[in-house]
């Protein structure tokens, strides 16, 4: 079993709240928009961290993490990616690898809109964890917090604060 705690939308910030619960976890991972290189080196330092780049990511941040991130977590297939869209309303860009390849688990972030969509028409769950920076239109920062235990993915928990 492995604890996870997925964030987006760092946009260079990161506090004490943030790093709280990245303590509690096995892995973090960052479905982009990281905003700067200390956010992640930070992350790393407190535990495994998987993410992707966001269309605000710099070079060093580009050349650090992938646009597209997939693997295996305990028996689920994962893929994140920073604009993914949702179910109905996917990238159209991904849609065919979705349709033809799709994952356990996709994960996206960009809207800064927290989503957790079970997409039973490609039999993935989507998760969009929100925005835990302060930069951009939403009034609440957000996060979740869930466990993958073999093939199942449980005791999911949003977390927020107040901007």
């Amino acid at each position: 079993m492995k604890k996870i705690l997925l964030i987006s939308d760092t946009h260079g910030y990161i506090d004490e709240k943030i790093v709280k619960y990245a303590n509690k976890v096995d892995e973090i991972w960052h479905a982009g928009d990281i905003g700067d290189i200390s956010v992640s080196d930070k992350l790393k330092k407190i535990k495994p961290l998987k993410g992707v780049y966001g269309n605000i990511d710099d070079q060093k941040i580009r050349a650090e993490f992938p646009l597209h991130n997939r693997f295996i977590c305990e028996k689920v297939s994962v893929w994140i990616t920073h604009i993914g869209g949702y179910p109905k309303r996917y990238n159209p860009k991904i849609l065919e690898e979705l349709k033809s390849n799709p994952p356990d688990l996709f994960i996206c972030g960009h809207s800064h809109i927290l989503k957790v969509i079970n997409d039973k028409e490609l039999d993935l769950l989507h998760m969009n964890p929100g925005a835990i920076g302060k930069h951009g239109l939403h009034r609440v920062r957000t996060m979740i917090q869930f466990e993958i235990n073999g093939k199942k993915i449980e005791n999911l928990s949003v977390i927020e604060f107040k901007r």
